[in-house]
C-alpha cells in the first residue's frame, strides 16, 4: 500500500483541520496515512532547519508549513514549483525520497488553492478594485493571485506599514496596481472597492472582531476571508448580509488541502471526491461559531 507520512510545522496549530482532510483523501485512494502536528508554540528553542532535516532523514514524504515559517521554507529550497518565483513563501515541502535539502521541492498550495477556489466559487468574475486588510501569512499568495487574475487595483494595509509595502511589491513590482496605504486611509478604499479581502487573524476564535467597518460593507460585489474557523466570521456574516458573493476561508482550505494531497502523492482528485471527503469537516469548523443574532 502506498503511504503518506507527513506533518505540519507552525505555531498554535492545534485546531487545524488539515490532517482530517488529508486522511479522508488518503482513505478514498487506499493510501496509508500518518501525520504529526509540530506545534512550535510548545517547543523551546525550535530550529526550523534542524526539524526539516530530521524529517528528511526519517524518510517522510514531506511537511506542510504555516505561520511563521513559510518564508523559511522557501529559503530552505531556494525556488518554488508551480508558483511565481518572486513569492518567497512556501507552505509545502516534498522530500522526493531525498537524503538532503538539495532534492527537496517547495510549493505554495495557498496560491494554487486560492486560484482554484476563486474559479470554483466566483468563476469568470474579475476582481476589479480590491481592498485588502493584512499583509502576513497567506497575503502574498492572495495578492499575487489577484493581480494575475486582472485586479485593477489592490490597496493593502497592515499594522506594520512595511509589511504591506513588501506584499504590494511582491505582487506588483511596478507599483502600478498594487500598493500599500496607511490604515487611516483604508475606509476610502473600502468604499471604492469591488472586492474586500481579510488576510488578518481577526475573526479567529482567539481574535474576535473584523478589519472592516460593517457600515461600509454592501456596495462591493464580493468578499473573501482567509479565516476558516469559524467559517462565518463577523466579516463574512456582514458581507453576506450586504449581498456580496462570499468566498470563505473554508473554500480556500478545501482547495488548498486537495492540492497539498496531490502535491504529496501525485494522485489526482475528482472534485466530487473532494466534496465527499472534505465538506463534512465544515461541521467541525462550525462548532467554533457563536450563534448568529438572526438565529
Amino acid at each position: 500500500m502506498a503511504e503518506l507520512n507527513a506533518g505540519l510545522i507552525g505555531s498554535n496549530i492545534q485546531r487545524t483541520r488539515l490532517p482530517f482532510a488529508l486522511k479522508a483523501l488518503c482513505d478514498l485512494n487506499n493510501i496509508d496515512f500518518s501525520f504529526e502536528l509540530i506545534d512550535t508554540a510548545l517547543i523551546d528553542d525550535f530550529d526550523f532547519i534542524r526539524c526539516v532535516e530530521e524529517r528528511i532523514a526519517s524518510g517522510w514524504t514531506g511537511v506542510t508549513v504555516t505561520h511563521p515559517y513559510k518564508t523559511a521554507a522557501a529559503d530552505f529550497v531556494g525556488k518554488l514549483t508551480y508558483a511565481p518565483s518572486n513569492m518567497g513563501a512556501s507552505n509545502t515541502l516534498v522530500f522526493n525520497g531525498s537524503i538532503s535539502s538539495a532534492d527537496v521541492t517547495a510549493y505554495n498550495t495557498d496560491y494554487t488553492g486560492f486560484v482554484a477556489a476563486w474559479d470554483a466559487v466566483l468563476g469568470m468574475r474579475k476582481p476589479g478594485k480590491v481592498a485588502m486588510a493584512g499583509a502576513g501569512g497567506v497575503s502574498r499568495a492572495i495578492a499575487i493571485a489577484l493581480i494575475e487574475n486582472g485586479a485593477e487595483q489592490l490597496a493593502i494595509w497592515d499594522l506594520q506599514f512595511e509589511r504591506a509595502q513588501n506584499v504590494a511589491r511582491i505582487a506588483d513590482p511596478t507599483g502600478e496596481r498594487a500598493f500599500a496605504i496607511p490604515m487611516d486611509q483604508s475606509n476610502t478604499y473600502i468604499q471604492a472597492a469591488n472586492g474586500l479581502v481579510n488576510a488578518t487573524a481577526l475573526g479567529m476564535i482567539q481574535y474576535p472582531g473584523m478589519a472592516f467597518d460593517a457600515a461600509l460593507i454592501g456596495t462591493q460585489g464580493w468578499a473573501f476571508d482567509a479565516v476558516y474557523t469559524p467559517i462565518w466570521t463577523e466579516f463574512m456574516e456582514a458581507a453576506k448580509a450586504g449581498g456580496l458573493e462570499c468566498l470563505t476561508g473554508f473554500n480556500l482550505f478545501k482547495h488548498m488541502a486537495v492540492r497539498t494531497f496531490q502535491t504529496y502523492t501525485g494522485v489526482a482528485v475528482n472534485p466530487a471526491d473532494a466534496d465527499t471527503a472534505i465538506d463534512p469537516l465544515i461541521e467541525g469548523c462550525l462548532l467554533y461559531t457563536s450563534p448568529s443574532p438572526r438565529d
